[in-house]
C-alpha cells in the first residue's frame, strides 16, 4: 500500500495558524480510492509552533532560500520563526523516510507547505514553502492542493 504525507489541515485537523481547517473532501476521497496510507502532518506544529499562532511569511525568495540560510520566516508580530519552520520540515522528511512515503500532498500558499505558491503580504507569489522544498530536494514527489 502506498504511503503519502498530507497536510493535516487538508484532512480536517484544526492546525492552521488561525486554529481552523481547510478540509478537502475530494483529496480525501481520491487518496482513499487509491488505497493510500495517509500520514497527516503539520510542519509548523512539528517545529514547535502553537495553534493558533500569528501568520508567518518568508521574507524573500522561498523555502529553498530559507534552507540555504538566505531568507527568514517572520510572523505578523515580527518574531523570527525560521528555526521552527526548518525543524518542522526536517521532522516531516524524517517521517516520510521512515514510513516510505514517496509523495506529499501539501496546502498551497503556506510558508511551510506551499508547492507552487506562497503568500507574502497580501500577494500570492511563486515559490515553495520550507517543508515542500526540503521534501522535493530529497526526492519526494510533492503536489500542491488549494481548496477553495
Amino acid at each position: 500500500m502506498p504511503s503519502a504525507i498530507v497536510s493535516a489541515c487538508l484532512l480536517g485537523v484544526r492546525c492552521r495558524y488561525d486554529g481552523g481547517t481547510c478540509a478537502d473532501r475530494a483529496l480525501m476521497d481520491r487518496l482513499m480510492r487509491e488505497g493510500c496510507c495517509v500520514v497527516p502532518v503539520c510542519p509548523e506544529q512539528l517545529g514547535g509552533l502553537p495553534t493558533p499562532r500569528a501568520p508567518a511569511e518568508i521574507t524573500r525568495g522561498d523555502g529553498a532560500s530559507v534552507l540555504e540560510g538566505e531568507a527568514r520566516v517572520v510572523n505578523a508580530d515580527g518574531a523570527d520563526v525560521t528555526q521552527e519552520h526548518v525543524r518542522g520540515a526536517r521532522e516531516v522528511l524524517a517521517l516520510a523516510k521512515s514510513l516510505g512515503c514517496g509523495s506529499a500532498w501539501l496546502k498551497e500558499k503556506s510558508p511551510a507547505c506551499g508547492v507552487t505558491a506562497i503568500k507574502r503580504g497580501n500577494q500570492t507569489c511563486p515559490g515553495m514553502g520550507v517543508a515542500a522544498a526540503l521534501l522535493r530536494s530529497s526526492g519526494i514527489e510533492v503536489f500542491g492542493v488549494d481548496p477553495r
